[in-house]
């Protein structure tokens, strides 16, 4: 575990082209999936469709069943997951169950504390950035933080002294430099 590096706490540059990454057809897919309360309109959406709007941010409700079917029909291959809460374990489960179908994930204090997660019996090797709040109390990290080493072999972790919201920490990401690993 590590803690929240100074240069990723920059503010992130509005830049609604893809200058350095080119052409947006060339790009790979990328899905902002939402917490269980929110939607792709939220907080976190909004600063995504200013900041990043190649970012696709689909609203989902119902259970997680319904939700990762969702999210299948909407996905092909090759693409790369944000998740926040909610959305953190639903981008967890469906790379598990696909993992040849997503390329990274960006895990947002993700709900692995939730009832009917279990780890893979094999580790997938996804890389993949789980950022959680050392505060989290929605989604503890003493809780998460095993089960995601239980089910990723490529896991990098950030632990800022933030809450569940990641209220101090999100905005200040250097999301330019994080979606262009």
């Amino acid at each position: 575990m590590n803690d929240m590096p100074k240069d990723c706490r920059k503010k992130v540059q509005n830049s609604p082209t893809d200058a350095n990454n080119g052409p947006r057809s060339l790009m790979p897919k990328i899905f902002f999936l939402h917490g269980l309360d929110s939607s792709g309109q939220g907080t976190k959406g909004r600063f995504f469709e200013k900041h990043f709007p190649h970012i696709r941010r689909p609203d989902f409700s119902g259970t997680l069943e319904n939700r990762l079917r969702r999210l299948e029909e909407l996905c092909g291959n090759e693409q790369n997951l944000i998740g926040s809460s909610f959305g953190g374990l639903m981008a967890a489960s469906y790379a598990v169950a696909r993992p040849g179908q997503v390329d990274r994930l960006i895990l947002l204090a993700p709900a692995l504390n939730f009832a009917e997660y279990r780890p893979p019996a094999r580790k997938v090797s996804i890389p993949c950035l789980l950022i959680i709040g050392r505060n989290d109390t929605v989604t503890p990290p003493d809780v998460v933080l095993p089960m995601a080493e239980a089910t990723f072999h490529n896991l990098e972790v950030l632990t800022p002294d933030d809450d569940h919201l990641l209220h101090k920490t999100f905005m200040n990401l250097e999301w330019g430099d994080i979606l262009s690993v």
